[in-house]
């Protein structure tokens, strides 16, 4: 049988496998900007081209391609290089973030703008929402896609040493666009051996036997790893600068398992579908252990016990009750409070299990280089993390390694939102790859993300407030329960965070908490943007809500009343934070802009009978994660003139290398296009701790700021020294260092510096320790009507204020802010990890857990402070996590306004609005 296919115009005759999809065709034939996001055909990251028409390459049988003409993201731009007219528009507008989805919404946009005109013109670019059904973004909030589609321009070039606040665009920028950026699994690793996991079917049970006979008989499996072959090492899979943070309660595979889903066994083999039928052929023999699935369940006497034998040494608060970590602390006296208090609200909110649900899934390569003194080979790790450093380091210790035997890197990472600060694969393969000698590779699926990696931590929150009736809060009282799932990453840590800024937010003389993070046979949570604060901020600001309701005032003058102010301290009922400063403040700015949207507000085209209401929330979070956070960088001279820039935290959409540029060519007064970087790679620099806690700016853009002002310092003391001008006359400018008149190319002066024995002069080093830290702020408002007969509930107008200090990149950090409230909006609207009586997944898959798509998510108006922090670069602060904080308890209290219901369990969907209007109907007639 003959098969011939053209892809971007050249021709391929290889016969596809049976059952091959175009996406993997194409793949392995190098087209890597067709990416893997769903399996499903519901993220539309694979979408390509087949004779014009835009498909889902994933669905696509390979075998249909025959004959036909099919064109990747690669194959848009001209011959000669120039760009699709899409291409440039997303480039102008920077319609992306990460960019893992933009393939897919380029080559949609440009199949119906070939239409336009057509006889097959339906008019659905004149209909986005239509449009992109079939596509998917996590990150950007859609409003910079729309923006790319119609036209847009939002980039600019800035002079030199001016890019510090402008709109500078993403170096990576002409990568995305055109399919070249290499993420993850963007590589050709020759010999690449193929690995799958066998998972657990039950809750809870000991492994009585494996056999792995008929398994190592299917042709092309080279092993099969099980928990007689792991290290019995037992470690947290979080990823923290101390790794004393996190229980140790976890092994590479385990006897006891203790969720649905978790590992049992490793297949490797030379493809995917060998590893798949090895791992059906293993036969594993389990004793089924009781299993619990509610924490309040699991903290009661008799309860089954997840970790027994384990203790105090892995750092698991009280075992016997799967408690994994617990924090108690009062100030003053609650009771007295409450007993002052001229009016006393209390309830019970609880928020649910929420998928990180980035594009690009986890997994990693792990292959073998010669060292470059060519003594032998190290292990190199390309992984889809936000931690190389740190997982480098958990990689040494689990399997006994020397840090200068093990290279992590991580490509451009298609998202993260936290989840990606964890060790989920790369410690099962680097088993494999030292046992086997040969690279392996490990990439879930869609449906692994969700059974198989981690979630945000559902909580219930018991909160009791109190106030005088003007007013003043006398009293806070919170009762925090979260569940952790099966596996302690990360719990102890949400658990501690979420009851800190929350608490210190507002004044009050009495503060109570009582937290509980707790084991259970699910699976497991982790990190996850706002890391708790999210969760809680739910309850406070909902409860604030009400309290000023029962006593009559403005919600907003009940809150002014009452948050703390400049240069106030932060008083949390779990203890001071030392090197926690309110180092600018623009709260009551973000709450003047609600304020400002309320006044302004016009009347809004609402059907009939369609319940009408506003609200808001706000919230504080520390500009980095307590203890330190660590970032080293280093600024060189080229020989050619330009500079580069060495760092270690990650880029995954964040835009801290943008940043970093615009930080660096602020110091040495050049331009973005003399400037590249080197990332995320434990080579590049000594250390780095990770791109999380909203790091990238704050802590690793302090560190090249110091290196870059200091290599400024030393290339004007060098230009001096070799042209005898003072060191006050040399200037230094984009190409050359002016000397009194003269003019010294760097070229030159690289030149100079190696013949004058001043080599070392040519860069420098800088290093942040992550401490002290600020706080910044953020407000969202929302209005929006409900039918009552429906349930159904429109958004008619969304405003954000941000506090985010010297705003570095306003194009960026208002992309940030956009993501941060659509992600956000999702948990808040139908998000929902569902999990059955046995704790096992029952969503695991896009089209049936609901991510927000272009349609759902409203254009919000942002706004940012006008401040300058005292302690970050620049006077920047962080603005990654923040901005999701404060969503649900604006959008319940806009609800709550509208209905006259407080609704206090998230997601609020449709039905569970429509039976609560039901509800309280038949409650009124009665």
């Amino acid at each position: 049988m003959s098969f011939e296919l053209h892809v971007n115009g050249r021709p391929f005759d290889t016969t596809p496998r049976a059952g091959q999809c175009l996406r993997t065709y194409l793949r392995e034939r190098g087209w890597f900007g067709v990416k893997k996001g769903c399996d499903a055909g519901d993220c539309g990251a694979c979408t390509v081209h087949v004779d014009g028409e835009p498909v889902h390459s994933c669905l696509y049988p390979a075998v249909r391609a025959e004959g036909r003409a099919v064109t990747t993201v690669e194959g848009l731009a001209s011959p000669d290089g120039e760009l699709h007219p899409v291409q440039q528009r997303f480039l102008d507008a920077q319609g992306y973030q990460c960019g893992f989805c933009t393939a897919g919404f380029l080559m949609t946009t440009a199949a119906l703008e070939a239409e336009r005109g057509s006889a097959h013109d339906d008019g659905r670019l004149d209909d986005l929402p239509r449009a992109f059904k079939g596509n998917i973004c996590r990150c950007t909030g859609y409003r910079a896609i729309e923006d790319a589609v119609r036209g847009v321009k939002h980039t600019e070039r800035p002079c030199a040493g001016r890019a510090v606040g402008r709109n500078v665009s993403a170096p990576a920028g002409p990568q995305v666009v055109t399919g070249t950026a290499r993420y993850t699994f963007d590589v050709d690793v020759p010999g690449l051996l193929h690995m799958k996991l066998l998972r657990s079917p039950h809750p809870h049970a000991r492994i009585v036997a494996i056999d792995t006979a008929a398994a190592l008989r299917v042709p092309g499996v080279h092993a099969v790893l099980t928990h007689e072959d792991a290290p019995a090492t037992l470690y947290s899979t979080a990823r923290h600068e101390h790794p004393t943070e996190d229980p140790d309660d976890t092994r590479v595979l385990d006897s006891v398992v203790r969720y649905v889903g978790q590992r049992v066994a490793a297949v490797v083999a030379d493809s995917e579908r060998a590893a798949e039928e090895g791992c059906r052929r293993i036969e594993v023999t389990y004793e089924e252990l009781p299993y619990v699935v509610d924490p309040e369940e699991a903290m009661r006497p008799g309860a089954p016990v997840l970790h027994a034998g384990k203790g105090p040494r892995e750092r698991i608060a009280r075992v016997e009750n799967n408690v994994a970590g617990e924090v108690h602390g009062e100030i003053g006296d609650v009771e007295q409070g409450f007993s002052e208090a001229d009016v006393v609200y209390e309830e019970t909110f609880r928020t649910q299990r929420v998928q990180h649900a980035s594009l690009e899934t986890h997994g990693c390569v792990a292959y073998f280089e010669p060292k470059e003194d060519g003594t032998g080979e190290r292990l190199t790790v390309r992984s889809s993390t936000q931690t190389p450093f740190l997982t480098r380091r958990a990689l040494c210790a689990l399997h006994g390694l020397p840090e200068d035997e093990v290279r992590v890197v991580a490509g451009r990472v298609g998202g993260g939102f936290g989840g990606k600060q964890e060790m989920l694969t790369e410690d099962v393969v680097t088993l494999a790859a030292l046992k086997l000698r040969r690279p392996v590779k490990l990439e879930y699926t869609r449906a692994e993300q969700f059974h198989g990696a981690t979630t945000r931590h559902p909580f219930t929150i018991g909160i009791k407030v109190g106030a005088r009736a003007d007013g003043t809060l006398t009293a806070v009282r919170m009762r925090v329960v979260s569940d952790t799932g099966a596996y302690g990453n990360h719990g102890p840590a949400v658990m501690f965070h979420s009851v800190g800024e929350s608490f210190a937010v507002y004044r009050a003389p009495h503060k109570k908490v009582d937290a509980y993070s707790v084991y259970t046979n699910v699976v497991p949570a982790g990190a996850f943007r706002g890391y708790g604060l999210g969760q809680v901020t739910f309850a406070v600001e909902s409860v604030m809500d009400e309290l000023a309701r029962l006593l009559g005032m403005d919600p907003l003058a009940f809150r002014e009343r009452n948050i703390i102010g400049p240069g106030e301290a932060m008083h949390s009922p779990i203890g001071e934070e030392e090197d926690l400063h309110i180092a600018s403040y623009g709260l009551d700015q973000c709450l003047s802009v609600v304020r400002k949207a309320i006044a302004e507000d016009a009347d809004d085209d609402v059907p009939e009978g369609w319940l009408v209401g506003q609200g808001a929330g706000m919230a504080m979070i520390a500009t980095g994660p307590p203890g330190g956070h660590h970032a080293d960088a280093r600024v060189s001279l080229l020989p050619d003139g330009t500079y580069d820039i060495a760092v270690g935290t990650a880029e995954f959409g964040n835009g801290t290398t943008t940043v970093h540029q615009q930080i660096t060519a602020g110091a040495l007064h050049t331009t973005q296009d003399r400037l590249t970087v080197r990332q995320s790679d434990t080579d590049v620099v000594r250390h780095d701790t990770g791109a999380f806690g909203s790091a990238g700016t704050v802590v690793a853009g302090k560190a090249v700021l110091l290196a870059a002002t200091s290599l400024a310092e030393r290339l004007r003391t060098l230009a001096a020294r070799h042209t005898g001008v003072p060191r006050h006359a040399c200037v230094l400018g984009a190409e050359a260092v002016d000397c009194g008149g003269r003019l010294v190319t760097l070229k030159e002066l690289y030149e100079a510096g190696h013949a004058l024995g001043a080599a070392e002069e040519l860069a420098a080093d800088g290093h942040w320790g992550g401490s002290p830290r600020s706080v910044a702020f953020n407000a969202q408002w929302f209005k929006l009507a409900v039918d009552p007969g429906t349930g159904e509930i429109r958004i008619l107008r969304s405003v954000h204020a941000a506090d985010a200090g010297k705003v570095m990149n306003p194009m960026q950090c208002r992309g940030q802010v956009e993501g941060g409230v659509a992600q956000a909006l999702g948990a808040t609207l139908f998000e929902d990890v569902r999990v059955d009586d046995r704790g096992e997944v029952t969503t695991a898959a896009l089209r049936r857990y609901r991510l927000p798509q272009y349609a759902d998510v409203p254009r919000t108006e942002v706004h940012f402070t006008e401040t300058t922090d005292a302690i970050g670069p620049l006077g920047a602060k962080s603005m990654s996590e923040s901005p999701f904080n404060p969503v649900a308890p604006a959008f319940v209290n806009a609800l709550r306004d509208a209905t006259g219901i407080r609704f206090t369990r998230l997601p609020v969907t449709r039905d569970r609005v429509w039976l609560a209007l039901d509800a309280h109907a038949r409650k009124s007639g009665a």
